[in-house]
């Protein structure tokens, strides 16, 4: 049996800045001289990735002010988030995409993870061997470092070790240990694994990011 992480409780920490934060990427951006071609399309691309920003930060506000618990570096995209909205715990430096989550038990997702568009993580289903078909539920735990490909499946109980990697359209049905990289249906370990040292932010990749911070 996985051993519950001890950041289950304290994962939120609402410290930091968020990156998408108008105020950080301002402080932050990358300057170039006024009327220089990288000057130009530097804020062409600003201008063309604001509203990507502004639904990130209207997302995250949302789900705070309706009973989530999200850390003030962590970034959400256009998500679907059903149920109690209490029961979502969210790290620092996590970015959740295009995501359709199902609150019938928690989902506490580390820091650092990056849950890709498309992903369903379901925390409920019904008993398909009980002749009354019971409904059932189980909690979701996500440690630090998971990367979860697109359109990828998690089912209730399943708990991913940290820097865990899930293969785009794989159906993860049991939990994976740490480090492990699965893929398919139902979702096996593959023979690869990841380095034990992972040191990345997931945020910073981000497209509408980039564009303030690199130009």
């Amino acid at each position: 049996m996985m051993r519950v992480p001890a950041v289950s409780r304290r994962i939120v920490t609402f410290t930091g800045i968020n990156m998408a934060s108008y105020y950080y990427l301002w402080k932050n951006r990358a300057k170039f001289p006024v009327g220089s071609k990288k000057f130009f399309y530097a804020w062409a691309k600003r201008a063309f990735t604001f509203r990507v920003l502004f639904r990130r930060n209207t997302m995250r506000n949302s789900l705070v002010r309706k009973g989530a618990r999200i850390s003030d570096t962590a970034e959400i995209d256009n998500a679907i988030i059903t149920g109690h909205k209490n029961l979502l715990f969210v790290g620092d430096n996590s970015f959740i995409g295009r995501a359709h989550i199902a609150l019938h038990d928690e989902v506490n997702i580390g820091s650092r993870v990056c849950i890709n568009d498309s992903v369903e993580i379901l925390t409920a289903s019904h008993d398909v061997l009980d002749a009354q078909w019971r409904h059932i539920k189980a909690k979701i735990i996500i440690e630090d470092y998971v990367w979860v490909g697109t359109g990828a499946m998690l089912l209730p109980g399943v708990h991913l070790g940290k820097g865990v990697v899930v293969g785009a359209r794989s159906v993860v049905t049991r939990s994976v240990p740490a480090g492990c990289i699965v893929a398919g249906n139902p979702a096996k370990i593959l023979s690869k694994k990841r380095c034990e040292e992972l040191d990345y932010d997931p945020c910073e990749f981000l497209a509408a990011n980039r564009s303030w911070l690199i130009g």
